[in-house]
């Protein structure tokens, strides 16, 4: 669909619906965009982004710009899908994405590089999918770890476990809903089969208000899910392996589309690893039962190991809380202090400092048992 300059102002000043709502353009964005309407430019929405161009859905009809006037040095701030952007009117050749508007919620993890980047997945999220498949062991650890970069996006995370007819069993199911529910308080756990149909009613009406994410392991099944959310087969699916359930990276970018039910549906590549980005305070949203327990700790700076009057370890002794849990608690916070701390010099000074403290400490101890030895 192309229009004129002056067909498509009147269009945009009409009282029919914009054209952009079903894409999640509302009242907000228009008042962020307003000084780029008065240059000319076209609000679009970044559908697809590939080496130096993207795609994206405007006024207009769907537009392919380049993207060389939003290319910074900074890896959190380059092009993402489900970024609003400004972008040249017809006419321009080639045309140029011109500026991104600020992002409400982007879900970032860390690259496998050792250079301590950031890698933006998805912008301006409202919810956040994790793809969970039942055809093997679920992995409790992995699901903590997606929940927290969920948490600290600014979305709302659901965990839709997958493939569940593969579990005719209903009481079997109802055991694997409830181990994963344990895992992710304040989540909405769903059982899944796009084969049968069950569960797809609920996540329908969860994912028709707003812009949602799917997340997961290649093999998860969520390029099936995402077909199904659709209502035709747009993503390519395929089979996994029989011998460990894990697939194959059938989709390679990421893909905003919008559903016919309404909401809008970001498709991602299957993720072999998902490291934490300056996460802190999804971790803690994450094992919040862990959090609240420590507030009751006689020591403010519990580290939950051996100290006296610990309302965490009480709480394991009391069957309360699994021991799993802490321990996935403490390895994630490690890691996410880890990661602060190779992009943070005033982190990194904490740190020196606490294991100096500790190692003052230690030596202190070792000297006091050695007087008493003697």
């Amino acid at each position: 669909m192309n229009l004129s300059s002056s067909s498509l102002s009147s269009s945009l000043s009409s009282a029919s619906p914009h054209p952009l709502a079903p894409y999640g353009w509302d009242a907000g964005w228009e008042a962020e965009f307003a000084p780029y309407a008065e240059r000319g430019l076209l609000p679009g929405r970044v559908v697809r982004v590939d080496r130096g161009q993207c795609d994206l859905v405007t006024p207009a009809g769907t537009v392919r710009a380049d993207t060389e006037f939003v290319v910074p040095r900074d890896p959190m701030k380059v092009v993402c899908t489900g970024d609003w952007a400004a972008v040249d009117p017809d006419g321009g050749d080639p045309r140029y994405v011109r500026t991104l508007l600020p992002r409400r919620t982007a879900f970032v993890r860390s690259t496998s590089s050792k250079r301590s980047e950031g890698q933006i997945l998805a912008a301006n999220v409202d919810h956040a999918i994790v793809a969970v498949s039942l055809a093997a062991e679920v992995d409790l650890g992995r699901i903590e770890r997606f929940l927290a970069l969920a948490w600290e996006s600014g979305a709302q995370p659901m965990v839709v476990l997958t493939k569940a007819d593969l579990v005719p069993d209903a009481v079997g199911l109802s055991y694997l809903v409830q181990d994963v529910e344990t895992t992710a308080p304040g989540v909405t756990v769903l059982p899944v089969s796009a084969l049968t149909g069950d569960g797809l009613d609920v996540l329908v009406a969860s994912v028709s208000q707003g812009t949602s994410v799917l997340l997961g392991q290649s093999g998860a099944g969520k390029s099936t899910l995402a077909n199904a959310l659709l209502g035709e087969d747009v993503m390519d699916v395929r089979a996994t392996r029989d011998t460990d359930g894990k697939g194959r990276h059938t989709t390679t970018t990421r893909n905003l589309l919008a559903l016919p039910g309404g909401g809008v549906l970001i498709d991602t590549p299957g993720l072999r690893g998902v490291g934490l980005w300056d996460a802190e305070s999804g971790v803690g949203q994450v094992f919040s039962e862990i959090e609240e327990l420590a507030e009751r700790c006689r020591f403010h700076d519990c580290a939950h190991g051996s100290e006296p009057g610990c309302a965490v370890l009480a709480a394991i002794d009391a069957g309360e809380l699994p021991e799993r849990r802490l321990e996935s608690y403490r390895k994630l916070m490690r890691e996410n202090q880890w990661i602060v701390a190779k992009t943070d010099a005033r982190v990194r000074a904490e740190i020196k400092r606490d294991w100096k403290r500790k190692g003052a400490l230690g030596r202190a101890a070792m000297e006091a048992k050695r007087g008493r030895w003697q």
